[in-house]
């Protein structure tokens, strides 16, 4: 086959620096939206974009072309730096080194977007690091609590 075709749909979880709750409500929209550019500047789609004020949640659509981990690097990279230009007594504003990625199948789409879209009243019931353990039980990604938050 001479052509290359992929449909690569991503549910991208990652967090502030030790999950620090610096993500104000009335920054949200505004980094939401930057990260969305930010993502179709490194040729992906995004579809979702959400959060609360210690991490954020991305449903994208990317191509083979940048690896997700270069493309990961990229983008928290450019929406930290626009958090420091933008909020400049927020310069210790950071992400966590690390992020989860999981995939996302056509058909499922519409439901991480729900889940994208509830998250204030999801974080009501359940603290991120719960959730996130939730998300590497669900996908049998084996990990160790001691370097999960590092």
């Amino acid at each position: 086959m001479p052509q290359t075709y992929t449909c690569l749909h991503y549910h991208l979880i990652f967090s502030t620096k030790n999950r620090d709750p610096i993500i104000a409500p009335d920054m949200r929209p505004r980094l939401w939206e930057y990260i969305g550019g930010t993502v179709r500047g490194l040729n992906g789609i995004p579809i979702l974009v959400g959060g609360t004020a210690d991490h954020v949640h991305l449903l994208v659509t990317l191509r083979q072309i940048p690896a997700l981990a270069d493309f990961m690097r990229d983008m928290k990279a450019a929406a930290s730096g626009w958090v420091h230009d933008t909020f400049p007594e927020m310069r210790k504003f950071a992400w966590q080194a690390g992020y989860g990625a999981f995939t996302v199948s056509h058909s499922g789409i519409n439901a991480v977007k729900a889940y994208i879209a509830n998250q204030e009243e999801h974080h009501r019931k359940q603290t991120f690091q719960d959730e996130f353990r939730e998300f590497l039980r669900r996908h049998e990604i084996e990990f160790e609590e001691k370097y999960l938050w590092d």
